[in-house]
């Protein structure tokens, strides 16, 4: 029997959570009886609550997210209506604020919202205790860092072995992008670096090789940024790699001579650029230097081995459809490995809800609460952009066209690939579930109709990158003189998939 199940529902399996962790990681003397239980999405709800079930539970703590907050009330409705003597608590940023309007809180018994690392510990006492809260509503409690216990021996050795490993040297944002939940933070808070290495190194010795810093800002106190550099370079093995979120227009040369002697496969960097434009920027309360930004994506690209991944948002208020191309056409340029565009969502708290009225912002009222309309850009051009984003993941980010993309870009990289993506929504009616083999099809059958690309030059493209891929069959419109791909576009080390944390990131 356990006292108390913390669950969630994952993206996918590789993700493993480390806000359970360290729930379970401050239970104190109900540690011994706490469980952790993961699940995935696309999950029976019936399976996920059979399975806390067997556990016996007084209390069952879900964590909630933009990502599963539909199947996790699903489970929420269907565990009280089986077991309406299990406690259900629900927490985690989705339900942190605007609760009264939300489906999962009228079900929940409570409702933890903010910081739920202490306070969760001690509403479970309270419960067990008899002492049941009146208030619904148990605000979270912000406690200084060094009464935090850190969660990360609750990694297992399949978590190590098989799974992304999240970690965090700081908490919070400085900054007050209004897009983004951490605009609500008054500051960042470091914790005590001694103690987090010493975690970190202990878990490095038990195999782990596989890091993901969920710092907002990795970058923003160098001496403690060079210091965990540091630590992985003294570590460094073939099988090391260390992901961060930095900001993009702040990379000191000291940094950069750190960041310049890790090998290629090991480092990535996700860079949030989100808008080139200093009207929008100024809009949403975002300071940016983009001169500085440009130059520091530059040095990545040029004097690193550094895996570059970079954001923009489409739906700003303020920005149109022809801004966000030239903002998309600039970034580019520069070459990042990825671009991910997503779309602007309004999650709840964030203070991009007072632009609403003024630029006629129109979001999904269901989640991911992405903007569906604004005053600049229509539904209809909204949703071809959103089409652009889901086949640029497809054919940009995805590695497999090196050597087609070039031909599909030319010189007009934003216009080009929406005319492709117009044109194969048309063809394909769909924006998931194309077969790589078909996709190729389609790539070809654009390139040498629309486009006007010789034949053969097309052919060639994308018989090499489809065959560097690893993939083994054959293409319908593969030509005599189509080559294979020489070894040396194969090799190496590839980053690792990249997560799907910031839903943003939904």
């Amino acid at each position: 029997m356990a006292a108390a199940v913390l669950a969630t529902i994952n993206a996918r399996y590789v993700h493993a959570s480390l806000a359970l962790r360290y729930l379970a990681a401050n239970m104190g003397e109900l540690q011994g009886e706490t469980a952790i239980r993961e699940f995935v999405l696309g999950q029976r709800p019936a399976d996920v609550v059979e399975q806390l079930l067997a556990l016996n539970p007084r209390i069952v703590g879900f964590g909630v997210y933009i990502w599963n907050v539909e199947e996790t009330a699903k489970a929420v409705a269907m565990l009280k209506r089986v077991a309406p003597e299990v406690v259900v608590v629900v927490g985690g940023p989705e339900v942190s604020y605007e609760t009264g309007e939300q489906r999962i809180c009228a079900l929940a018994d409570y409702v933890v919202t903010g910081w739920g690392d202490i306070i969760f510990a001690k509403l479970c006492r309270e419960i067990l205790a008899g002492h049941l809260p009146a208030q619904k509503i148990i605000a979270g409690e912000q406690p200084p860092l060094d009464r935090i216990a850190f969660p990360y021996g609750l990694y297992t050795d399949e978590d190590i072995a098989r799974r992304f490993l999240y970690v965090e040297a700081s908490r919070g944002c400085p900054f007050k992008c209004e897009f983004c939940l951490s605009s609500l933070d008054k500051t960042a808070w470091p914790f005590d670096l001694d103690r987090f290495l010493a975690e970190i190194g202990r878990l490095y010795e038990r195999g782990a090789r596989h890091f993901r810093f969920v710092d907002r800002t990795f970058n923003l106190k160098v001496g403690a940024s060079l210091r965990i550099l540091e630590f992985f370079l003294e570590r460094m093995d073939d099988r090391t790699f260390v992901h961060f979120e930095v900001i993009p227009d702040h990379l000191p040369d000291r940094l950069k001579q750190a960041i310049a002697r890790f090998p290629k496969g090991s480092l990535q960097f996700e860079v949030g650029i989100q808008t080139w434009n200093p009207e929008v920027q100024q809009a949403i309360s975002r300071r940016q230097d983009n001169a500085k930004a440009e130059e520091n994506l530059a040095w990545l690209r040029n004097h690193s081995n550094a895996f570059v991944h970079a954001d923009l948002i489409a739906g700003l208020p303020g920005e149109d459809l022809d801004g966000f191309a030239r903002g998309f056409d600039r970034l580019y340029a520069l070459r990042p490995h990825e671009i991910q565009v997503g779309i602007l969502k309004r999650l709840r708290g964030t203070p991009i809800a007072h632009h609403t009225e003024r630029f006629a912002m129109r979001y999904n009222p269901e989640p991911p609460y992405n903007v569906l309309a604004t005053d600049r850009i229509d539904f209809a051009t909204m949703q071809r952009v959103s089409r652009f984003a889901r086949y640029w993941e497809m054919v940009g980010n995805s590695g497999r066209f090196r050597g087609t993309l070039p031909l599909l870009l030319g010189d007009a990289p934003f216009a080009r690939f929406m005319r492709f993506s117009d044109w194969l929504y048309g063809a394909a009616r769909r924006t998931h579930e194309i077969a790589l083999e078909r996709l190729c099809e389609y790539l070809y059958v654009f390139l040498t109709g629309p486009l006007g690309v010789e034949r053969e030059r097309a052919a060639q493209a994308i018989v090499r990158d489809y065959e560097s891929s690893g993939a083994k069959g054959r293409l319908g419109f593969s030509q005599t003189g189509a080559t294979t791909a020489p070894q040396s576009a194969a090799s190496g080390r590839r980053a690792p998939a990249r997560t799907q944390r910031h839903f943003h990131e939904a």
